[in-house]
């Protein structure tokens, strides 16, 4: 008999899923599911619960799948940053800043008190259980994220800055919950968790990303339009910007996540202005020949719009890739843990009525109203963040037990998540989708 290598086995199936997701699309977007469905029920299928093919364990390989998910919220987290196009001025800003903090801190307190009162976990643990559950998830949530650039629908918009800004905004949280947990320095009175881990880690992490966002985004430009440099390398930007902004964000102890996002934001916003130089067409040093159309669209004044669609369309397969491979794994994890009767009751709590609270209270004073407020509800999809989150501060020594405890509720919130969101997401945007042209009809014709 031969023996079955997992690495090989891996590749192969999610290169097989991408090719059949790819030539399927159009078929599946018509089912009342998403691709997450599909790659967790192969996950399951393959793991230990089916075939026997794939085995992870959590506790085991937690270094490797904490990576694994830091690498795909990154990319993730970036291609949110740069899918928002509203200038920062613009009042529908207000909706993810105020999801991604006054919901953000509601949901993190009531499971806290969910937590000691309901799990009958330490304060210090609850804390961290908040924190791991409350950011919104921008990997799984692409559904429901702005479809191009341009747009303007406040749903769309709210639920993509929600994703990108809360799994930073969540950072301090988490802090919080291993300090209390006597893993991470608080400082007397909370001083440094204050100082350092929220007031500089989050302004920090924002400033240094956009800086280096918009300083990279437009010195390409500049050798492009001025000297036709750097032709061919947009794909090598998100690669370049994310590994920069993400490190020095580290290396200056701000929020990586943070940094990557604004990065993102940045980059976006540096074909905002009119081009004021025109560029007149060059020689190659190679050939003497006039630049080929494509080099002249990466040089001549469309050039910010060329590099920004080359750039997230890039990213966005890579998205698509480190999906397959973390459902996957999620699917193959479901069979080391142990799930307990508490599951059963705190599922349908966070999301029936931790998260509708949270919302409602958070958006007070935004314009959102009616079906866009409901949708985004019930629309805080947990996923890849949360697992990372988990990953994180189990890799920061909390204790064994606590670390089962809390990979147990975790597992339990994202397959549930995936399952329950895939199976409504297609329905209920089609209607919401349908609902806003006929409005959108009706206010032209009255407008006649």
């Amino acid at each position: 008999m031969f023996e079955v290598d997992a690495f090989a086995l891996g590749t192969f199936i999610i290169g097989l899923l991408l090719i059949v997701m790819t030539m399927a699309s159009s078929y599946l977007s018509r089912l009342p599911l998403n691709a997450a469905m599909l790659y967790l029920g192969v996950g399951v299928a393959l793991g230990p619960l089916g075939l026997g093919l794939l085995k992870l364990d959590a506790l085991e390989n937690r270094v490797m799948l904490e990576r694994l998910t830091e690498i795909a919220v990154l990319i993730s987290l970036f291609t949110a940053g740069m899918k928002l196009e509203l200038p920062l001025r613009d009042w529908r800003w207000r909706i993810p800043v105020q999801l991604a903090t006054i919901s953000m801190i509601l949901t993190v307190g009531v499971v806290t008190a969910l937590g000691v009162y309901g799990l009958g976990l330490s304060l210090g643990a609850s804390v961290l259980l908040g924190a791991i559950l409350a950011p919104t998830d921008p990997v799984l949530a692409s559904d429901v994220q702005v479809s191009n650039p341009g747009d303007r629908d406040r749903l769309r918009f709210g639920l993509t800055g929600e994703g990108g800004l809360n799994d930073g905004t969540a950072f301090p949280f988490v802090m919080l919950g291993l300090g209390l947990l006597g893993v991470h320095e608080l400082g007397e009175g909370g001083w440094r968790w204050w100082t350092v881990d929220v007031i500089w880690a989050v302004a920090g992490g924002l400033g240094l990303g956009y800086v280096l966002g918009a300083l990279v985004g437009r010195v390409i430009l500049y050798l492009r339009v001025r000297h036709q440099e750097a032709l061919r390398s947009d794909e090598f930007i998100a690669f370049g910007l994310i590994a920069l902004s993400y490190g020095v964000a580290l290396l200056c102890h701000t929020y990586g996540f943070l940094a990557v996002f604004a990065a993102g934001l940045a980059l976006r916003r540096i074909d905002e202005g009119p081009q004021t130089a025109q560029p007149k067409p060059v020689e190659t040093k190679e050939t003497g020949s006039e630049l080929s159309p494509e080099e002249e669209a990466a040089s001549g004044a469309e050039a910010p719009a060329n590099m920004m669609n080359a750039v997230q369309r890039f990213n966005s397969q890579l998205e698509s890739f480190v999906e397959v491979g973390i459902v996957l794994a999620v699917g193959v994890l479901l069979s080391t843990v142990k799930f307990e009767r508490d599951v059963l009751w705190f599922v349908p709590v966070l999301f029936l009525v931790v998260r509708p609270l949270a919302v409602y209270l958070g958006l007070i004073g935004t314009r959102v109203k009616g079906s866009q407020r409901n949708l985004i509800s019930w629309f805080g999809i947990r996923g890849i963040g949360s697992l990372y989150y988990l990953l994180y501060a189990i890799n920061h020594h909390i204790e064994p037990a606590l670390a089962e405890r809390l990979l147990s509720i975790t597992l339990a919130v994202v397959v549930a998540s995936i399952v329950v969101h895939g199976i409504s997401v297609t329905p209920l945007m089609k209607h919401y989708e349908m609902r806003k042209s006929v409005k959108s009809k009706q206010s032209t014709n009255s407008g006649e």
